[in-house]
């Protein structure tokens, strides 16, 4: 069972080191980051916090039951009851399920105490895994795209308050 936790300023070291450690595994599915991502972390880090404080973005980390950090998953561009969905899994945890478990969590959240109506996602084309986990979690691909110099699929899905208060239920609280 895994659990998100809201984003804080003293996930900084755990999230940067996670990063590290998934860099090449990332890279194969998803644009590099590049250095400068590295050596500027703290400041970035800081900047997210001001946008989640600022309700533009909810970004969360994926943990399991010991609390180790697992992946991320976060809504982005948050305006008039939509945001966008993007989410990574380590590759120690990539195949267990994880994705689909935080994607769910997440969209529980959005549908109740973020007050959001719809999802918007893409993945491209040659990452399956993360086609699947959009599938599998109710998303509906509305068009075609490219990502990064890659082509990919553009999703949408749509939610609502009783979805949270099944989900919550189901599984229990999702955040800490």
């Amino acid at each position: 069972m895994i659990r998100l936790e809201r984003l804080r300023a003293d996930h900084a070291d755990a999230v940067l080191r996670f990063e590290r450690e998934n860099r090449e595994f990332f890279a194969r599915s998803v644009r590099d980051r590049g250095d400068a991502y590295f050596a500027e972390f703290a400041t970035r880090h800081l900047m997210l916090l001001a946008e989640q404080d600022a309700g533009i973005c909810h970004f969360h980390l994926v943990l399991d039951g010991q609390g180790v950090l697992l992946g991320r998953v976060n809504l982005v561009d948050v305006e008039q009851g939509s945001a966008e969905l993007g989410y990574r899994v380590g590759e120690s945890a990539a195949g267990r399920g994880v994705a689909t478990a935080a994607v769910r969590a997440v969209c529980a959240l959005a549908a109740g105490p973020y007050g959001l109506t719809r999802l918007t996602a893409m993945a491209s084309l040659d990452n399956p895994a993360s086609l699947a986990v959009l599938r599998r979690t109710g998303f509906t691909a509305t068009g075609e795209t490219v990502v990064d110099g890659r082509p990919a699929r553009c999703f949408r899905r749509r939610l609502d308050a009783a979805e949270h208060a099944t989900e919550h239920a189901a599984e229990g609280p999702a955040a800490g």
